[in-house]
């Protein structure tokens, strides 16, 4: 059911099965803070195939490795905390967000927690040149990780992708076992939200909007109807 969060028509929810999509877009935010209940295969397997129909047609789709194993976990969660180390750093100079800066810590600390942790693979090496072929390459991932993340969203759960926990693709490949042939490109920890997640306050669109060229912005400051 849903609950009004603050002013702008943005809503908290805990569970959003009965919602429409668009009532789900609007909830969906990153989640850090997960509690350790478990998450049923049928649960799991239900929004990876959601989430593998965003890239249905393409020529390079995205796979998943669903990691339960507590020592895979803790690997995963080992590289995250090196990852983390060193981009807590650069995070605080940029945005000095305490908020921000607190989920993403609890995460580290608790990453292996997690019941569910959802690594989005795809087939092939990550081109080394040309940033239209890298663009190509993820194309077939991202697209199915925000699907995962509106499914959850949908069902009460939570998570946030992120590209830490696979910082060294050499070791998430020893962890995962996976084949020379196959690049991680994003994790994802699924899981029960710890409280009532209140999705973070989004600007009027028309400030991100560019009409024609850029600087262009004759909807700064509408909102939507």
């Amino acid at each position: 059911m849903f609950t009004r969060a603050a002013p702008g028509g943005r809503r908290r929810t805990d569970d959003l099965r009965d919602a429409s999509a668009l009532d789900v877009m609007r909830a969906q935010s990153p989640v850090r803070r997960l509690a350790p209940d478990p998450i049923d295969d049928a649960t799991v397997l239900t929004l990876l195939e959601l989430a593998s129909h965003a890239t249905a047609g393409q020529r390079r789709r995205c796979e998943f490795v669903v990691v339960r194993d507590p020592d895979v976990r803790h690997q995963l969660a080992r590289s995250y905390r090196q990852g983390w180390s060193v981009y807590r750093r650069v995070l605080h100079s940029r945005a000095g967000d305490d908020a921000t800066l607190e989920a993403r810590q609890w995460e580290a600390d608790h990453f292996e927690d997690v019941p569910v942790i959802v690594v989005a693979c795809v087939r092939g090496r990550r081109p080394m040149f040309s940033a239209f072929r890298a663009a190509s390459f993820y194309s077939g991932v991202y697209p199915a990780v925000q699907n995962l993340l509106l499914a959850a969203t949908a069902l009460g759960l939570g998570g946030a992708a992120s590209t830490l926990a696979v910082w060294s693709r050499w070791e998430a490949r020893r962890t995962l076992g996976l084949p020379a042939g196959v690049t991680p490109v994003a994790v994802i920890p699924i899981g029960r939200p710890r409280g009532v997640p209140t999705p973070a306050p989004v600007a009027p669109v028309g400030n991100l909007v560019h009409l024609d060229r850029y600087g262009h912005q004759p909807f700064r400051g509408r909102a939507p109807h």
